[in-house]
């Protein structure tokens, strides 16, 4: 087998036209695949006008269920109150950018003018760090206070994401807070830590666990070439370039 090998390996050329391309591919993809998770605000997508995005869920935490009951208990409190709450999940902010500064840029891209801000309040959460930011318009100031929303981001979001991670409890809880407040009613607080809510929501559904096992199997396939093949090839470059013994 090794002599088989060697063969394969005589001349240079050919052995770094062969070796060449399997080590740039792994070393792009441990180069980039981590700044590729990283989401700016110019990736963010435009509202426009009747968009009916309430939840952006870029960093797949919320499940399908919970997500279409938050979004339709913020569609009700737009057609009743007119005061909008808008939901952002990503999965890891741009180099340099905090949740304050990015739920800022992206709140005046969504509403760029005093006027469309006004009855607007937007939540955004970095899935990596578990950080959080809320801003909210001027028309909505009354109702929702900065004390409110501090409360809202760092007890009633933050509080089941530090008990475990649970998403679905954390955005469940934030939501009907918000519009219980922006619908008039008295402040319910931060509520109890639930053991169980929508337990049958929080697990992805098929499609979801079958992609999410084939980017685990192609991480494991990458491994495995790279542990395989750096350690050959560094050793038959390093027998190519000894001098030989016949000379």
């Amino acid at each position: 087998m090794k002599q088989l090998i060697k063969q394969l390996f005589t001349n240079k050329k050919h052995f770094i036209r062969l070796i060449l391309p399997i080590v740039t591919v792994i070393l792009s993809a441990s180069l980039f695949t981590a700044p590729a998770l990283a989401t700016g605000v110019y990736q963010i997508p435009n509202l426009t006008s009747g968009n009916d995005t309430w939840v952006l869920d870029q960093g797949e935490v919320i499940s399908r269920l919970n997500e279409g009951k938050i979004s339709s208990a913020l569609q009700d409190l737009a057609k009743q109150t007119g005061k909008e709450v808008r939901i952002v999940t990503i999965r890891h902010f741009d180099y340099g950018e905090t949740a304050e500064s990015f739920t800022k840029e992206l709140f005046e891209k969504w509403f760029p003018t005093k006027e469309a801000q006004a009855n607007q309040t937007l939540l955004v959460l970095d899935t990596a760090t578990n950080n959080t930011a809320i801003i909210t318009g001027d028309g909505v100031k009354s109702l929702l206070t900065d004390s409110i929303t501090e409360s809202v981001a760092n007890e009633t979001l933050s509080t089941p994401l530090r008990k475990g991670n649970k998403y679905n409890q954390a955005f469940i809880d934030a939501s009907d807070r918000l519009v219980a407040v922006l619908s008039g009613k008295p402040d319910p607080g931060p509520p109890q830590i639930a053991e169980n809510v929508q337990v049958e929501g929080t697990f992805k559904d098929a499609e979801e666990t079958k992609a999410v096992q084939g980017s685990a199997t192609a991480w494991v396939i990458g491994l495995l070439i790279a542990a395989t093949v750096i350690p050959m090839a560094t050793y038959y470059i390093y027998q190519i370039n000894q001098p030989s013994s016949d000379g």
